[in-house]
């Protein structure tokens, strides 16, 4: 997992956001039982999932195996892991899942039933005891969407800073710096150890 997340932090500061390739399952999406809404981006040709909606403010990762994760909020926090591409069927990518409602992580694809509808299957083993589910895609925001929480070490660039210049890279979306970010935090506690 520690690697998984490095490999991230290094390609999604490289690539610095979106990637062309397929992406048609870019952006959000609300959950099968309407609790949140995941924001799905490509990070150097890997797709990567964070919570950027709840239904219930301030939810916690209460379930996480790992102590020192149990207290980090739901908001902002990566579920969709380093989905890649799979071979011979194209639209289809493949990668992990995180659940905060149980703690685990499990095999996943995703792949667009249509435009506005994706299928997410996750299995217990790699395509051994798989539950599909549907995902709805969020055009707006809810009403009630809190910002999410801001990441270490980056600042919000004034309006027209942020602005893309001709020839200038895009800076890394939200998706992709907080992937980094989770790769520092665990780099910084595997050094501790």
């Amino acid at each position: 997992m520690k690697v998984l997340f490095a490999s991230a932090a290094i390609l999604a500061m490289a690539t610095g956001g979106t990637l062309a390739a397929d992406s048609s399952v870019v952006g959000d999406w609300l959950v099968k039982d309407g609790y949140a809404n995941i924001r799905i981006d490509n990070c150097n040709g890997k797709m990567w999932g964070i919570v950027v909606w709840e239904k219930v403010t301030g939810g916690t990762d209460d379930e996480n195996p790992d102590p020192a994760k149990k207290k980090r909020l739901t908001l902002g926090m990566p579920i969709l892991l380093g989905l890649v591409p799979m071979p011979k069927e194209a639209g289809k990518w493949q990668g992990e899942i995180y659940n905060s409602q149980n703690g685990k992580m499990y095999s996943a694809n995703i792949s667009l039933a249509d435009e506005n509808t994706l299928d997410l299957e996750g299995c217990l083993f790699p395509n051994f005891m798989c539950l599909t589910q549907k995902w709805t895609r969020v055009t707006t925001p809810p009403p009630n969407a809190l910002p999410l929480p801001a990441v270490k070490g980056t600042a919000t660039p004034p309006a027209k800073q942020a602005a893309a210049k001709k020839g200038v890279a895009s800076p890394p979306s939200d998706v992709c710096l907080r992937i980094t970010d989770e790769a520092a935090a665990l780099e910084k506690a595997s050094a501790k150890k």
